[in-house]
């Protein structure tokens, strides 16, 4: 299963599942198709098939990789190197919630100003620790991740309207693989579609803020109703963030 979502700042708020049959970047690069802004993913190489895209990396996922270098023991010396990436990449973060609030254009003058030597001193600091490590040991994994990466990681300075982690899609998609577990053994790809279709109805109605439950409810006693092929316009009036649907709907 496939998840599209807008981002953090857009206007209004799209999450869009689908089904494919494998994890070939092929259906990224055909549902992209046309496509030319900002596109927010984490390292599966499969992306590298989207043309015309600023591909931004996932700062979440670079942490992730120095979290798993932690070893049990805290106060083992082994600890001390994954502790300061995760330390540098919560700088980040930091500076990131300080600066949700501001208009694009003025995120994006703060970045170069607040995040910009704290990602060069990281950089900086991940060259040099690299030649020291193994570099198949966990620690070693994570450094040459981000090193590899390292461009599109810093493409999110380009524009304010740029996040520095993909959170939204991840949080989007956890609800389908929590009960994923429990479809092992049944379904069809006609089901799978289907369930694209229920999950994009729910998950865009929550991050619009409204109630998943009522929005169906909503949908399914005016929709059958409804000529759509005749009167297609009858579909902007069933969108999540129409004017009714706010004032019924809402969580």
């Amino acid at each position: 299963m496939w998840v599209y979502s807008t981002s953090a700042n857009a206007k209004r708020g799209i999450r869009i599942f689908r089904y494919a049959p494998g994890r070939s970047g092929d259906n990224a690069k055909e549902f992209l198709k046309g496509f030319n802004g900002y596109l927010h993913t984490d390292g599966f190489t499969g992306y590298g098939k989207v043309a015309d895209i600023h591909h931004c990396l996932c700062w979440a996922h670079v942490r992730r990789y120095f979290s798993d270098a932690l070893p049990k023991d805290m106060k083992s010396p082994e600890a001390t190197l994954p502790a300061t990436g995760i330390a540098y990449c919560n700088q980040l973060f930091d500076w990131e919630r300080k600066f949700k609030d501001l208009s694009p254009e003025e995120r994006k003058i703060q970045r170069l100003e607040k995040e910009k030597p704290v990602l060069d001193a990281f950089w900086s600091w991940v060259e040099s620790t690299n030649e020291k490590v193994l570099p198949k040991s966990k620690i070693g994994k994570a450094l040459q991740y981000a090193l590899n990466h390292k461009d599109k990681l810093e493409t999110y300075l380009e524009d304010g309207n740029c996040v520095i982690s993909n959170n939204i899609a991840e949080n989007s998609i956890r609800p389908f693989t929590v009960g994923r577990k429990n479809w092992t053994f049944c379904g069809s790809p006609e089901g799978a579609n289907a369930s694209a279709t229920v999950y994009s109805l729910v998950e865009t109605a929550k991050t619009n803020g409204l109630n998943p439950y009522k929005y169906l409810e909503f949908l399914l006693a005016r929709l059958p109703g409804s000529n759509v092929k005749t009167n297609p316009k009858v579909l902007d009036l069933m969108m999540p963030w129409d004017d009714l649907i706010q004032k019924t709907c809402k969580a």
